[in-house]
């Protein structure tokens, strides 16, 4: 099986995307992450969920786990909007990892290869000009690999 064989349609954000919309797409459909793509639709990056989750806990609450513990319940369930005005550039990590980007060919062992080494829970698969085909995800190619 190939990568354009398991990709799935994936819906795309821009970097000037606003952080809590990516938030409500993460969560309403139940996604690992998010592929930022250009206005061509090629892909730029990946936002795991956890990068837009980074940038709504405070600072204090990240350096210090045992403090989340203080805030009150209320208070706590609120977290999210903190992402105010934020956009999905700013959920970005400082430093650029490698995008996990395979060509439609690639097979399920590169596609499981990829994942591993840029530690992504999912590899945008384009075409031969690099426009967007789809996704892979780490349950889907599970879910595949473990059906054979």
């Amino acid at each position: 099986m190939r990568a354009h064989e398991l990709a799935v349609d994936f819906p795309t954000v821009t970097p000037d995307t606003p952080a809590l919309e990516a938030a409500r797409l993460l969560a309403d459909r139940d996604l690992p992450g998010l592929i930022l793509a250009d206005g061509d639709g090629r892909p730029i990056s990946i936002l795991p969920g956890t990068q837009v989750l980074r940038l709504a806990v405070p600072p204090y609450c990240r350096d210090d786990p045992a403090l989340a513990r203080v805030v009150d319940e209320a208070h706590a369930d609120q977290f999210l909007r903190r992402l105010g005005e934020r956009t999905v550039r700013e959920c970005l990590p400082e430093q650029p990892r490698e995008l996990p980007v395979a060509d439609r060919k690639a097979t399920v062992l590169e596609l499981a290869a990829l994942m591993a080494r840029t530690h992504s829970p999912l590899v945008a698969v384009v075409d031969t000009d690099g426009r967007l085909v789809g996704a892979v995800t780490l349950q889907g190619l599970l879910d595949h690999a473990l059906q054979l």
